[in-house]
């Protein structure tokens, strides 16, 4: 989601360089919205993980790895 807000804000400089100011409005809102709802999601997933003690990613984890399982090239 960052990275469309990131679009949304070059396309507004782009547009605001050629002059387009209603494009370059809308474009500049959407990446503004688009950035505090990234935000926004990144703080809830932050706290849920210290809440949950950081279960929620071993639970994501597709399989169970030893710390040295990048070590050794098999």
């Amino acid at each position: 989601m960052l990275s469309w807000a990131l679009t949304f804000l070059v396309i507004a400089l782009v547009a605001g360089a050629f002059g387009l100011t209603g494009v370059a409005g809308t474009a500049a809102g959407i990446a503004k919205v688009l950035f505090f709802i990234a935000i926004g999601l990144f703080l809830v997933t932050a706290i849920a993980s210290i809440v949950a003690g950081g279960t929620v990613a071993r639970k994501l984890s597709f399989r169970s790895r030893k710390h040295d399982d990048h070590l050794t090239h098999r």
